[in-house]
């Protein structure tokens, strides 16, 4: 990727083995547990729901602090001098992160932090699309290096349906009337960032393998996305089948790339066990 280190938080549940391709460097966010407090990635997602089992609580989770950053940028600026960091942040409108990486960098020229207004793949698939940018474009500049960032950023469009709305109950994001009265009516509301926040937009009623695939429909064409690649991120407890019915639904679309992604222990936190997300860029650009 030419002289640039690409940096990423947790959240953007980018995968081990593609981080370690791209040599994306990932800055661990948090949740905690009662008095507890543990990185994310740092231990199995399962482990959110075992504690919500146990005391109907939710963990809580918290960006990556100015420190946390600090130990990345000073350990990569060690290894390659040389090189500047591209941060891509998670949606500063929804965590402290893109703060902590600006404090962080105040006395760090060679660092660059950009808010991608996305969190999950929508984050991720912005930071993977620049690193495959940089691969083809090892010489460019710095301004053209941000240029395209900016880019993706503008086309990535993200939803999700929640896998339990107990989780959305237990974080204070939904009342205990909506709560009561979605589960009653087996409504299902439809999570999608605008502007860097998250936005209940539409809601579906049916079981998850019949929406499921109705979204996949949906957000293909309201958002005419690109047929380059479309991703898909899912909480423990989501249909095995269902993500092969959806691949293959994918593929009769003309997706040429089908990615599917695990959510870490952050997202997992708020969208519960089986949730499912869908990634894909769009043709026209963010209003």
């Amino acid at each position: 990727m030419g002289n640039y280190i690409l940096v990423a938080e947790s959240g953007a549940d980018i995968p081990q083995e593609l981080a370690s391709k791209y040599s994306v460097r990932i800055v661990p966010m948090h949740v905690t547990f009662g008095d507890i407090t543990k990185d994310d990635g740092a231990f199995p997602t399962e482990e959110v729901f075992v504690y919500y089992e146990n005391t109907k609580k939710i963990p809580r989770t918290s960006g990556s602090s100015p420190r946390d950053f600090e130990k990345v940028f000073d350990e990569i600026h060690a290894q390659y001098p040389d090189h500047h960091i591209l941060h891509l942040a998670y949606s500063a409108a929804t965590t402290c992160s893109y703060q902590s990486a600006l404090i962080a960098a105040q006395k760090r020229d060679y660092v660059t932090s950009i808010d991608t207004k996305h969190v999950t793949i929508g984050q991720g698939m912005v930071v993977l699309s620049l690193a495959d940018y940089l691969n083809r474009h090892p010489d460019c500049s710095l301004e053209e290096a941000v240029k395209a960032a900016r880019d993706f950023c503008a086309q990535s469009r993200m939803c999700f349906f929640p896998g339990d709305l107990a989780y959305l109950k237990a974080g204070g994001r939904v009342s205990n009337a909506a709560y009561l009265g979605a589960r009653m009516l087996s409504i299902t509301p439809l999570i999608e960032l605008k502007d860097g926040k998250l936005v209940a937009t539409k809601k579906y009623r049916g079981k998850m393998d019949r929406i499921a695939m109705l979204l996949l429909q949906d957000f293909v064409q309201e958002k005419r996305l690109k047929r380059g690649f479309i991703s898909f991120v899912y909480s423990p407890g989501f249909s095995e089948k269902l993500r092969e019915a959806m691949t293959e639904k994918s593929k009769e679309l003309g997706f040429e790339r089908i990615f599917w992604f695990k959510t870490g222990c952050v997202i997992s936190s708020h969208a519960g066990p089986g949730a499912i997300g869908i990634c894909g860029f769009s043709d026209h650009s963010m209003a």
